[in-house]
């Protein structure tokens, strides 16, 4: 039997092999001592020396070539006998395809609400997340006899101080930033602060390291109702069509009037349950820029009014229809089996 043939028939019984027993009886039929290949190596003494050396040299490779693909559906059939020996001698099976991350919960939460605002003219900014005391309460209007600056709400750097700024501060919210824009001298302000937080609180509703975002317009005219129609858009653009708002007077020192801004709760849609207590949740606190705070700015009251809100990110996703997410610790446990379903 000529070479090509053998190859064609080992081919052709490869596909036909479904047991280790199997394959072992045609490893003797095909490279054991009495073989197809043995006996076409006899037949080679026949030839002329360059034959030889020629047709030699093709047995050879053709063996060694037989003998890897019976090693190889050896290996199949020991570890994955459902695969068949057709796709392991062709290597037609598909390979394991290596695991795919996505962007955590949060960031996808910070780009839909970038997205949101940007038809409004606001401009997504960036300011410092540990920052002096004046920018994050003086400049704000919040004295130093304010329950806010003590150190068991807020997080101090143990640096020294500055003698004009004072002591160093994780940043307890992004309002920080609404001073820092300001001192830029660049009016208009449509600004969309987005950064990293930190208070002392942790529970289900709270993180001791969060996400908010922070929201200030200042121009001449602007009132409340700029404030109420631009909540008014968000809420509908985030949260769906369904969701309903509500303002509640409060006391903010950076703002007056100030408002707490509440959502109804997308759990229960309002009939209370363990995230929300009463079916209402807070979504953050917004207000009128207090003038003391345009001064700070360098910015006169006179002239300029502005607006401005404060929403923590994952308090804000977890008000999100369809999210169904009744602890905020689990944002950051990093567990795969539940990061997976964002």
């Amino acid at each position: 039997m000529e070479l090509k043939d053998i190859l064609s028939q080992f081919k052709d019984d490869l596909k036909k092999i479904d047991s280790l027993d199997a394959l072992e009886l045609m490893r003797f039929k095909y490279v054991g001592k009495k073989s197809l290949i043995a006996e076409a190596l006899e037949e080679i003494a026949k030839l002329s020396i360059e034959e030889k050396k020629a047709l030699g040299k093709k047995i050879n490779e053709a063996k060694q070539e037989i003998k890897e693909k019976i090693n190889e559906l050896q290996a199949g059939l020991s570890g994955a006998k459902s695969e068949s020996a057709q796709d392991l001698f062709y290597k037609t099976l598909p390979g394991k395809k290596p695991a795919a991350g996505h962007l955590h919960i949060i960031s996808q939460a910070i780009e839909e609400i970038v997205d949101i605002f940007k038809p409004l003219g606001f401009t997504r900014v960036r300011h410092p997340e540990i920052d002096w005391e004046h920018f994050a309460f003086e400049a704000l209007n919040i004295p130093s006899t304010h329950p806010a600056r003590d150190e068991w709400e807020t997080f101090f750097i143990d640096a020294l101080p500055d003698k004009k700024y004072g002591r160093q501060v994780i940043t307890p919210h992004t309002s920080n930033g609404q001073v820092h824009e300001m001192l830029r001298g660049q009016l208009p302000i449509r600004m969309l602060g987005i950064s990293r937080c930190g208070r002392r609180q942790e529970d289900i509703n709270h993180l001791q390291t969060f996400f908010q975002f922070e929201g200030l317009a200042v121009d001449k005219g602007i009132n409340i109702t700029h404030l109420k129609g631009t909540l008014d858009y968000f809420a509908k653009n985030f949260f769906g069509p369904g969701r309903e708002t509500r303002l509640r007077p409060y006391d903010f020192r950076f703002t007056e009037p100030s408002f707490e801004v509440d959502i109804n709760c997308g759990l229960c849609l309002g009939k209370g349950c363990k995230f929300c207590k009463e079916g209402w949740v807070e979504l953050g606190g917004a207000g009128m820029v207090h003038p003391n705070v345009l001064r700070a700015g360098k910015i006169d009251p006179n002239i300029y009014t502005g607006f401005a809100f404060g929403f923590g990110v994952e308090r804000t996703y977890m008000m999100k229809s369809g999210t169904k997410i009744d602890d905020i610790r689990h944002l950051l446990n990093n567990d795969l089996r539940f990061l997976e379903q964002f």
